[in-house]
């Protein structure tokens, strides 16, 4: 199982959230996207996306087993003069799918790691019953945030997505240094973020990313759900 290094978290989450969500409400947002300030290739340590790498996790969502698989394609897309990186990300319940998700990321010279939106669809019996929360910055007044720092600092606070009244999620850093473990391995300087809702105030996460891996675990409430992510395997391209 994932060793989280912050088990007081759930508890702790619902005093700092309304600080967060407070503070993100009254700032405006603005992001300059300037496509000749962003770069090829995503490398990033907490966030590094090479073509043909595959994360694979397992969880839980109240209680009931879960499977996904985060490929990193050589796809790209174009979105406002940037060109993103393609990731695919597919959830299993059992044999059947339950969630697929696109996501589209870009890296500028900094070394931030840009969301620049995602088409995802809900399943049931084989069926889209829910595309809620899909968003591409440009359209619709969506704007892209960040998924990753380039320098994540302790009370770092930054929008992660950004489409007025459907997706607007906020995320803060509140740990450089943790320790955590699970079935891929142990992990030292950790970072772990805060995410938070604007929209849904009952929403909450934390997020481990490790250093040279990537994202290696969430824990949280989503729609209502407990959901529990872990890194189980990463399958890396030559």
């Amino acid at each position: 199982m994932f060793r989280n290094p912050l088990p007081a978290a759930a508890a702790a989450v619902v005093c700092l959230t309304a600080t967060v969500s407070s503070a993100a409400d009254m700032a405006p947002y603005h992001p300059v996207i300037d496509p000749a300030n962003f770069v090829s290739e995503i490398t990033n340590p907490y966030f590094p996306l090479k073509p043909g790498t595959v994360f694979k996790f397992e969880g839980t969502r109240d209680g009931v087993a879960r499977r996904d698989e985060m490929i990193v394609t050589g796809e790209t897309k174009v979105i406002l003069g940037v060109k993103c990186s393609v990731v695919r990300d597919v959830a299993s319940s059992d044999t059947e799918i339950v969630e697929k998700t696109v996501d589209w990321y870009a890296q500028d010279k900094d070394g931030n790691v840009w969301y620049f939106g995602e088409d995802t669809a809900e399943y049931a019996n084989g069926k889209v019953t829910s595309t809620a929360g899909t968003w591409m910055a440009g359209v619709d007044g969506a704007l892209p945030g960040y998924i990753m720092k380039a320098k994540p600092a302790i009370d770092d606070g930054y929008r992660q997505e950004y489409r007025p009244g459907v997706a607007e999620d906020f995320a803060k850093v509140i740990k450089i240094d943790a320790s955590a473990g699970g079935p891929s391995g142990k992990y030292e300087n950790v970072v772990v973020t805060e995410d938070t809702d604007l929209l849904d105030k009952a929403k909450f996460e934390h997020k481990w990313f490790a250093p040279g891996v990537g994202p290696i675990g969430t824990d949280g409430m989503v729609g209502g759900h407990h959901e529990i992510r872990t890194l189980k395997a990463i399958l890396k391209s030559q």
